[in-house]
């Protein structure tokens, strides 16, 4: 709505203020009633926190990419939307080959490590983004694409299984509604902050049209935002989530665990 001028600025701002007073009202309310549909109390779970809070903030940033890809391929480069689906198509192909080998991935790395190198590597992937012109050619598009879609897939897989390690079976219903929850807004609020990347980076150019210039900047910009999630993941102990994911703690690992216990 900011960016499109389709209602008065006044209004905007009393919207989001509605909303975030609203917010707030919630948070309170959820803290003083046990029978609260989304209990933030499970927050207070490590596991739970990094699945939620982390996936968050990472899924933000990928929730950008099905908004700016398209763009740059068909407004930035000029291809029909046939030849833009033809290429795009193939991070869904790179997230079905990785549920083959996501399971082996976490029984190696476990989920703290995984998580935290694989939201870097897929940050970098989205970031890569912004290197494609239309000079690129297409086998090394549909590649980058391929590549990216495998981790980011493994990310999600492994975030799915965290955030439910350690919740008790009464809980299970609340935890599996607060996580679809954020993970609907997650999609939304990435298609936002792509939308009000592009719009600021268009008005720092001084751009009266779109270019492919501020849609390749603004995947840097929202890669960025996706890798913000390491914070949250380095947070997690060496063991977390290992009855889930069947790795064994080395020696040197079970020491820096005690140790930080």
């Amino acid at each position: 709505m900011i960016g499109r001028g389709i209602a008065p600025y006044g209004l905007v701002a009393a919207m989001i203020a509605i909303g975030a007073v609203s917010l707030a009202a919630y948070v309170r309310h959820a803290h003083a009633n046990t029978g609260a549909i989304l209990d933030l109390k499970l927050l207070k779970i490590p596991t739970f926190f990094a699945g939620v809070a982390g996936g968050f903030i990472f899924r933000t940033g990928i929730g950008a990419l099905p908004f700016l890809l398209p763009l740059l391929l068909q407004v930035g480069f000029g291809l029909t939307p046939f030849a833009s689906g033809s290429l795009t198509f193939a991070a869904a192909a790179g997230a079905l080959v990785m549920k083959f080998t996501a399971s082996t991935a976490l029984r190696r790395f476990g989920f703290r490590q995984t998580l935290v190198v694989n939201s870097l590597i897929s940050g970098a992937f989205l970031a890569a983004c912004a290197l494609f012109t239309p000079s690129t050619p297409h086998w090394l598009l549909l590649l980058t694409l391929l590549i990216g879609g495998f981790f980011r897939s493994l990310q999600f897989t492994a975030l799915n299984a965290i955030s439910y390690a350690d919740i008790e079976q009464p809980k299970m219903s609340r935890a599996t509604s607060f996580a679809s929850v954020s993970q609907q807004m997650s999609g939304a609020v990435g298609v936002a902050v792509a939308a009000i990347c592009v719009e600021l980076i268009q008005f720092s150019f001084g751009d009266t049209e779109l270019m492919a210039r501020d849609l390749s900047l603004a995947f840097v910009l929202v890669a960025i935002v996706s890798s913000l999630s390491v914070f949250v993941f380095a947070q997690l102990n060496p063991d977390a989530g290992a009855a889930v994911s069947g790795r064994m703690l080395s020696t040197s690992e079970e020491r820096a665990t005690a140790a930080a216990e």
